[in-house]
């Protein structure tokens, strides 16, 4: 299971867009860093950024061969924060059902 920050930092690159597309590309196969940011119309620079992010979050791997920088994707802190998720979901569900019979049986009939 993940850890507070790790889970913190895997929810912050969820939240940009192009950080999601980065994601979505990888998810098809491993591709060079240049191949990663070519449909961006944002700098090199800047599509870096977003990696270092996806790096930080654990949700993506460099390996370097020669000069080339080749990322590919680990799904393993998706999953991770996909089962937080939906252990909070359960907890809140049961949650909102206990409350809904309390307010059930509260009310006049």
């Amino acid at each position: 299971m993940l850890k507070h920050d790790a889970r913190d930092n895997v929810l912050i690159a969820f939240a940009d867009p192009v950080r999601r597309a980065i994601l979505e590309r990888l998810a098809r196969g491993e591709a060079r860093v240049t191949d990663v940011a070519a449909p961006f119309a944002i700098s090199l620079n800047s599509v870096s950024k977003h990696i270092r992010i996806l790096e930080r979050a654990r949700l993506v791997r460099r390996r370097r061969v020669g000069r080339e920088h080749l990322l590919r994707i680990d799904p393993r802190p998706i999953e991770d924060a996909a089962a937080w998720m939906h252990a909070r979901t359960a907890q809140w569900s049961g949650r909102l059902e206990r409350l809904a019979r309390v307010l059930d049986s509260a009310s006049p009939d």
